[in-house]
């Protein structure tokens, strides 16, 4: 019985640790920092919710996988792209931005 507690208090404290990382989501990790490397940056201030995003913007976007970046999940119709080392979830149909993610002026 001891034995299936401890299996039961580890299981537990592993779905808790997994679990936190399925909620991560708009902020970036160390891929972040070599992703940018290679990419120019550009300060976008107007890439903001709800914004149409130029449509040469966002064709010059690489589409990326939001697990790699810890980025929410698009919804149906939205990708994230990254445009000017930049991170912009929009509508692959419209360009209107739903969520961006400005770098900062260091990268």
């Amino acid at each position: 019985m001891h034995t299936i507690r401890k299996l039961l208090a580890v299981s537990v404290v592993a779905t808790g640790l997994i679990g936190g990382s399925l909620f991560a989501q708009d902020h970036h990790d160390e891929h972040h920092d070599d992703h940018h490397q290679n990419h120019p940056y550009v300060h976008h201030e107007e890439w903001k919710h709800g914004y149409h995003m130029n449509h040469d913007d966002w064709n010059r976007g690489e589409r990326i996988d939001y697990r790699t970046y810890h980025l929410r999940q698009p919804p149906r119709g939205y990708e994230w792209r990254e445009v000017d080392g930049n991170y912009v979830l929009a509508a692959v149909a419209t360009g209107i931005i739903a969520s961006a993610i400005i770098a900062s002026a260091a990268h």
